[in-house]
């Protein structure tokens, strides 16, 4: 057995103790250390800029997505008239029809993938927008409140630190 490797878990060990104990003992002698929490999936989920970004993306990108949904049914449309036609058309006359609707199911993945592609990229950069500002508000909250730090994710927070109402209320002033 290795007991250098068991002295050197244990030395390491006791040392992570030590410095749990001495950070807690730190902060419960400064009670005026002020800690908030923000519940960002919530604010994105609420608040009136990111619900208006939305909407605009939306927007922007509906006659693009109105197009290509027409195109998935006049597609669709074709591959039946196909299926029926089959047993009536000549060798040559299917591979011909197959080949178009190849070209064709080929052309409606890559508008998909450009319309997907383009979504994504205004999606990003709206919400690039919305999370500057969502930042901006929680600084001045809490420089203007005295918090010496805001968390936006934790496994758990209590109630009493969370701030996420007051700034859903500044941002959709």
């Amino acid at each position: 057995m290795n007991y250098g490797y068991f002295k050197l878990t244990i030395n390491r060990t006791l040392l992570c103790v030590f410095g749990v104990f001495s950070l807690a003992s730190g902060t419960a002698s400064a009670d005026d250390n002020r800690i908030g929490f923000v519940n960002a999936e919530r604010i994105i989920r609420e608040s009136l800029p990111a619900k208006a970004a939305q909407q605009k993306i939306e927007q922007e990108f509906s006659r693009r997505d109105k197009d290509l949904q027409e195109m998935a049914m006049r597609l669709k449309a074709m591959v039946d008239k196909f299926d029926k036609d089959a047993p009536l058309l000549s060798d040559v006359e299917r591979l011909k029809r197959q080949r178009e609707l190849a070209d064709l199911d080929k052309e409606f993945q890559r508008k998909q993938r450009e319309l997907r592609e383009d979504f994504n990229q205004r999606r990003n950069e709206e919400l690039a927008a919305v999370n500057d500002r969502i930042t901006k508000v929680i600084k001045h909250i809490a420089e203007a409140e005295k918090y010496d730090i805001v968390l936006q994710e934790a496994v758990y927070f209590s109630p009493r630190i969370d701030i996420t109402d007051k700034v859903l209320k500044a941002l959709n002033r």
